[in-house]
């Protein structure tokens, strides 16, 4: 979020954050976009009976601040087929992997696990599948022999800063002649 908003500021993305939207109310990206001057909203997902109402809440939120793209990062819930098809390819996300490799959580253990040479960031259009969908923009991180986990995961971060502001100036730039919004969230 925060790579997002310093490349908007930067003039190297011409786009807007809506609102900055998080399930957890600890999440650091809220204090990030509250300082600046992006509005935030907190829904605890423990308050609705069900992943679509809860997803319906967060929709009509959305709608609020005319977010035409949604752009995760972070948010650890997968989405109900409503919310999805609500956004239909409007919904980027970042994984840290160079999928369709280590789909799912500890991506980076798995690459470790399974002894790559290669791993990555993968920016992709989200569906309903977890982490599937087309795929944007992928950028490649070299494994090394001493890598852990974390030195890894470090890497890669420092990858997903850099791509996914790319990654939605491409889909931006894909739409633009079409009446697709510039607002993010």
């Amino acid at each position: 979020m925060q790579a997002i908003l310093e490349a908007i500021q930067q003039g190297e993305l011409d786009a807007r954050v809506g609102v900055v939207l998080s399930n957890v109310a600890s999440a650091p990206g809220l204090a990030r976009a509250q300082a600046a001057g992006v509005p935030t909203t907190v829904i605890d997902h423990k308050g609705y009976p069900s992943r679509e109402a809860f997803d319906r809440a967060v929709v009509e939120e959305l709608q609020k601040h005319d977010v035409d793209l949604v752009c995760l990062a972070g948010f650890m819930r997968l989405l109900s087929p409503f919310f999805v098809r609500s956004y239909s390819g409007r919904i980027l996300n970042i994984h840290p992997s160079l999928l369709p490799a280590f789909p799912g959580l500890n991506a980076q253990r798995q690459a470790l696990d399974h002894g790559v040479k290669v791993s990555g960031c993968t920016v992709h259009l989200v569906d309903e599948e977890l982490d599937h969908g087309p795929i944007v923009l992928q950028t490649a991180v070299p494994v090394r022999e001493d890598d852990t986990e974390e030195t890894l995961s470090e890497r890669i971060l420092t990858e997903e800063h850099r791509t996914y502001p790319k990654a939605i100036r491409l889909l931006l730039d894909r739409r633009s002649s079409s009446p697709f919004g510039r607002g993010l969230g």
